[in-house]
């Protein structure tokens, strides 16, 4: 099943992806796959008034009713997930099975939501007034803009739109310019669902395809009242005070130099297998892949050996293949950004193992490589920079206190994982005096979050959640309501009045 028939067994017509200003290509091999036509800021700022619009007859929509869309939509993603799937795939370059768990995730953070439509509580609280009740309420926000990225190119979507949704709010889509295909099939499937539903309001979800620039337009727009941008540490440091300036809020989900802790007591199978999916599953190109690998010196001359054997076996090639466990690089930019950081880290005095492009005969056009171990004696400059490729950078410690010292010396602060078997330290890595990041994880990986959990992380990496817990408050604005059910009007500070 090529693009085009993906395209068809979801309803869309391949032919309105033959003209466009935007060139599509797919990782696997260069192959353009289609053309997309761009917004201009005419057409993004109609967009922005449409879901403002939406938005009057959406907030005021009982939340379980809105719930019963998303339910339709979760209901489209099922009935089309080996197409929306294999078209990830064909266009990022994941693994097939990669492209069908990522739309599974849609379909997850769905159901999710479903649930979350009757779970909208606020609290009742106490007052320390004679014949006065106080509630929390929460109520929509707004238009609800979404920037992705390449990596995860419809689920991270999924995992902002469901939960806006059932909140009250419209969504405004910026998918990345190198996968718009799937977001214009993703979009596709929901005004599917939205027919279905029958009640939806025109432009309650929405796509910009376009360029920074034009996209800047959304990010300072004040109609826009939460931007939710997942990427690179340099894009947030551009988006968030932007939106700051006109005091609109934001979710930001940005870079990630993840540590696995491989302790005395590790099940080392354990963690073998936990390492390597991690560092080259998706070829490096996950904001949680583990880029950084402490290991006790104790083990370190028994462990290493096994990950480069363990290395060694892995196959690489076309995604869509079968035993195939690592795909291409994004595209050449991708390829170079891993180039310079293995010049600098052997410059740095780091010892590689692996590295460097394969399979270019096979496929001139795409960008595959091999996976690189990179011995450090410390944690120098390169190591502290997130490279997304394939580089897994390894080094010894001492004592349990280096390694918590090394995992959070570095500015990112999203994934971490500790492989032991020791309780305390266990414990301790997951207590306020252990890991630093947002997701703190014991025998098992820093990748595969579930949608349940608060996904989100801290420092560089923005301090934004997505998904589960209670991260459904960032697309509502809470109220404070006092009633007075006495006949009495105590004041504040005891004053009184007069009123005779």
């Amino acid at each position: 099943m090529n693009a085009n028939d993906c395209l068809k067994s979801m309803g869309l017509d391949p032919k309105n992806f033959e003209k466009g200003d935007l060139t599509v290509t797919s990782p696997i091999d260069g192959a353009v796959i289609g053309k997309v036509r761009q917004d201009t800021a005419a057409t993004l700022d109609k967009k922005i008034a449409v879901a403002a619009k939406a938005f009057e007859q959406w907030k005021v929509t009982p939340a379980p009713v809105r719930g019963e869309l998303v339910r339709l939509l979760g209901e489209q993603l099922r009935t089309h997930k080996d197409a929306l799937g294999r078209l990830v795939t064909l266009e990022n370059g994941k693994l097939l099975q990669e492209g069908l768990g990522e739309v599974q995730e849609m379909i997850d953070i769905c159901d999710f939501a479903v649930g979350l439509s009757r779970q909208l509580y606020g609290l009742t609280i106490a007052s320390e007034r004679p014949g006065h009740a106080m509630r929390e309420n929460w109520h929509p926000l707004g238009v609800v803009g979404v920037i992705s990225a390449f990596n995860f190119p419809v689920a991270v979507w999924a995992w902002n739109a469901a939960l806006a949704l059932v909140c009250g709010d419209p969504v405004i889509w910026k998918p990345s310019d190198k996968t718009p295909i799937t977001a214009i099939a993703t979009q596709h499937l929901f005004e599917s669902a939205a027919k279905k539903f029958g009640q939806a309001p025109q432009g309650l979800s929405q796509l910009a395809i376009c360029g920074r620039e034009i996209a800047s337009a959304m990010v300072e727009d004040p109609r826009v009242k939460l931007i939710s941008a997942t990427g690179s540490t340099a894009m947030g440091r551009i988006v968030g005070p932007a939106v700051a300036r006109r005091f609109g809020s934001t979710i930001l989900e940005l870079g990630g130099n993840n540590a696995i802790i491989v302790a005395p007591s590790a099940d080392l199978n354990l963690a073998l297998g936990g390492i390597l999916f991690g560092a080259v599953g998706t070829c490096g190109q996950r904001c949680t892949s583990t880029r950084r690998l402490l290991v006790h010196k104790d083990i370190y001359d028994k462990f290493i050996p096994r990950l480069k054997k363990a290395y060694a076996s892995i196959m690489i090639g076309n995604p869509l293949e079968d035993g195939v466990l690592v795909g291409p690089l994004i595209d050449e930019g991708a390829f170079n950004d891993m180039e310079a950081a293995l010049k600098a880290a052997k410059a740095e005095g780091g010892k590689i193992t692996g590295g460097g492009r394969t399979l270019q005969n096979e496929y001139p056009g795409g960008y595959y490589v091999q996976p690189a171990i990179v011995e450090m004696s410390e944690q120098t400059a390169i190591v502290h920079d997130e490279t997304f490729a394939p580089i897994l950078y390894v080094m010894k410690y001492k004592s349990f206190d280096q390694a918590l010292a090394m995992q959070n010396a570095v500015p990112q602060g999203l994934s971490s994982a500790i492989f032991t078997n020791d309780v305390r330290e266990a414990e301790r890595f997951t207590s306020a005096a252990g890991s630093d990041c947002g997701i703190a994880n014991v025998n098992i990986g820093t990748s595969g979050a579930e949608i349940g959990g608060a996904f989100g992380g801290e420092k560089e990496t923005g301090g934004g959640r997505e998904a589960g817990s209670d991260s459904w408050k960032a697309y509502m604005r809470r109220s404070t309501s006092t009633v007075n059910y006495s006949s009495d009007l105590p004041l504040a500070q005891g004053i009184k009045f007069d009123l005779d």
